[in-house]
């Protein structure tokens, strides 16, 4: 399936019709690609979640996303350049990746903006696959955020905008400011759990960094497609036909 057949099935919105028959032959067909895939750096966007790959089926319910459909590495990494019908917009769940799934593509839409928002959804993550993190770097505003959750709760999280701040114990492979070796604690004011700021260098050390994916990463099955709105349907294709 071409990219801009991939399109059309989700402008289209087949993807609620598809039976047990033809996602088996996807299935088979996306793990048949992926034997030749080398999967490359990740860059769709600056906001994703990771989810332990042995556990990530209820990542679907956490999230309620729906009508999911098997694709390769390749076709979920420009997931939000697909077209797709209005007020159902695609998710990218990408196959295993160093034992890890990775969920990235029109978050916002999905999940929300605000802070609430956000922390909810790695907590029911966490609730529904064990564990869950988020990650989030805007270069440009100045934001950076990691979250680590277990089982619906909040162990540690990372985030800043104007001012750090810091929720939980340090993880142990966290380099801390009162621990380097220019840190004077007569003179150097620090958080007691004042530690690695920055979710890429997170990533790398709890699960996947996405800038680093390359052919030594080891992958394992396919990914997934799945949309924010059950049952789309079929409706309405004329608008497609005249557009």
């Amino acid at each position: 399936m071409i990219e801009n057949r991939l399109g059309a099935l989700l402008e289209a919105g087949f993807t609620d019709r598809l039976g047990e028959r033809d996602r088996t032959l996807l299935a088979r067909r996306a793990l048949l690609r992926a034997c030749y895939e080398v999967p490359s750096p990740l860059f769709s966007d600056s906001w994703w979640y990771a989810v332990p790959g042995e556990r990530y089926e209820g990542l679907f319910t956490a999230l309620d996303l729906h009508d999911r459909f098997p694709v390769t590495f390749d076709e979920g990494a420009d997931v939000e350049r697909l077209p797709h019908r209005p007020g159902a917009v695609p998710v990218f769940v990408t196959p295993e990746l160093d034992g890890w799934r990775l969920i990235t593509g029109n978050l916002a839409d999905v999940v929300g903006v605000d802070w609430d928002e956000w922390m909810s959804a790695v907590e029911r993550l966490s609730v529904q696959c064990g564990e869950a993190q988020m990650f989030f770097e805007d270069e440009a505003g100045g934001s950076n955020v990691w979250v680590v959750a277990e089982q619906g709760r909040i162990r540690r999280l990372y985030a800043c905008e104007d001012d750090p701040a810091w929720v939980g114990e340090p993880l142990p492979w966290e380099d801390l400011r009162v621990d380097d070796e220019d840190f004077d604690p007569e003179y150097d004011e620090a958080e007691p759990n004042e530690g690695t700021a920055d979710a890429i260098t997170a990533s790398s050390h709890l699960s996947v960094d996405p800038t680093r994916i390359s052919a030594a990463t080891r992958i394992r099955g396919h990914g997934w497609l799945a949309l924010s709105a059950p049952g789309v349907g079929h409706k309405d294709l004329g608008v497609l036909v005249r557009s």
